[in-house]
């Protein structure tokens, strides 16, 4: 396998040291240049500071990156026509010898290959409004339920189906945890109408939940669900009317597929004058220290 571990990744692995894994999706389709390569340089600065090690992954012509240098994060953040790797692309990137940046699903394969046991994103994918029609379901939710990675996220985007998203994640098996809350974190939003299964309050307490459930096997993720700070949160009940105009675009002009979310995170985005991604931002900071914290205490 045309596998590249950086000599900073390859080093705490093989001291046992903590390693939190970060996909580059949100790189290359979340966030405009040069805000994509500012937001993770300072996410991976925020880990070292933290006692972790940062793994950017990514597919770069055809090799499978964990951990990027500065330069590799440019030319990602730069990149045109970058595939958006999913469990089903990220092999044919790599056989075609293409640039890739990689999703939940693809990240926590190659972090799983690597021996990364914690990974922090935004927010993952689940089930989309009209499901029952369309069928358009993520990947990352069977990634879950099949792949040993604990994810740390600020819930799942908020223009999924919620309730769904619970309900497959709960029909594969896959603890979800509120980190100090009670309810599903809905993205841009601190709280939503939905209880989370189970709350924590402690970075020692989810560890001890990933080590129990690597004693049986065939055992999939963990979803840590971590509400973006109070300060940077956009309510539920603002962001809400966003969230409907941007579907109905995207229903208008027949965006399907992988390219609905990054379509109405743009939509989003240009509607609240740049303060959604000033809360993706934050709650991916946020997210990263969580997942720093988890990774060590594993670790300890």
């Amino acid at each position: 396998m045309r596998l590249e571990l950086s000599d900073e990744v390859k080093a705490a692995l093989d001291n046992g040291k903590p390693v939190v894994a970060l996909e580059s999706t949100i790189i290359t389709h979340g966030m405009p240049y040069p805000q994509n390569v500012e937001t993770a340089r300072e996410v991976e600065a925020l880990i070292r500071t933290c006692g972790a090690t940062p793994a950017t992954i990514a597919v770069l012509s055809g090799t499978l990156h964990i951990g990027l240098n500065d330069e590799q994060l440019e030319r990602l953040a730069t990149a045109d026509s970058t595939m958006k790797c999913s469990r089903a692309d990220l092999t044919i990137a790599m056989a075609m010898g293409r640039n890739g940046s990689t999703t939940v699903a693809a990240t926590m394969m190659a972090a799983h290959k690597a021996g990364i046991k914690v990974f922090a994103t935004g927010g993952i994918g689940g089930v989309h409004r009209g499901a029952e029609d369309s069928f358009d379901i993520s990947a990352d939710l069977d990634e879950l339920s099949r792949t040993p990675v604990c994810v740390v996220a600020a819930g799942a985007k908020a223009l999924l189906d919620l309730p769904k998203t619970l309900e497959v994640l709960e029909t594969r098996g896959v603890p979800v945890i509120g980190y100090n809350c009670d309810t599903l974190p809905a993205f841009w939003s601190r709280t939503s109408t939905h209880k989370v299964p189970y709350r924590m309050d402690t970075e020692e307490d989810i560890a001890n939940i990933i080590q129990t459930r690597e004693e049986f096997g065939d055992h999939g993720g963990v979803l840590v669900a971590n509400p973006v700070p109070q300060d940077d949160e956009i309510p539920a009940h603002e962001i809400g009317v966003f969230i409907e105009k941007a579907l109905e675009a995207a229903e208008e002009q027949g965006v399907l597929a992988k390219d609905v979310t990054p379509f109405i995170l743009g939509h989003i985005f240009e509607a609240t004058e740049g303060r959604s991604l000033k809360t993706n931002i934050a709650l991916v900071k946020n997210n990263a220290i969580l997942a720093a914290g988890i990774a060590k205490a594993l670790c300890s």
